[in-house]
């Protein structure tokens, strides 16, 4: 199984960014625990991250028929992206919603999520370790 891991705008400043609510981990420390997770499982993992819409939108489509699920935090793309959501749509390739923070809680205009209508499953407000639940999300529908 491939999972392909896709992060939208700030994500690769993690651990700088509003650590008060991201933490402290950085994205090298992400990625490293995303590897060791989907070592455990037997899966291929893949990572695209990008502060730009376009290429977040050519990363999902060159998951169609490569791909067996999407895990995606679009960052602020959540909630302004119609491409992103007509991407996952298009490519019909299982994907999980993740979000570090619970965008639910937070200022009235992160509780929109226009991909979430695309997507098999939503994790939120779980930190790092909910890429890892959205991993044996997609692991467990083989």
């Amino acid at each position: 199984m491939k999972i392909l891991v896709i992060n939208g705008p700030n994500l690769n400043i993690l651990g700088l960014r509003e650590p008060d609510i991201y933490g402290k981990r950085t994205y090298s420390d992400l990625i490293q625990m995303i590897r060791e997770e989907a070592d455990r499982l037997d899966v291929t993992v893949e990572f695209v991250q990008s502060n730009h819409e376009g290429a977040l939108v050519d990363a999902i489509q060159g998951a169609y028929q490569t791909a067996d699920g999407i895990v995606i935090n679009p960052g602020a793309y959540t909630h302004t992206s119609v491409a992103l959501l007509d991407a996952v749509k298009a490519v019909g390739v299982p994907t999980v919603e993740v979000h570090i923070s619970d965008p639910d809680t937070r200022e009235e205009f992160r509780k929109v999520s226009y991909i979430r209508a695309a997507c098999v499953a939503s994790i939120k407000g779980h930190g790092l370790e909910g890429y890892l639940e959205a991993l044996r999300f997609l692991a467990n529908r083989k």
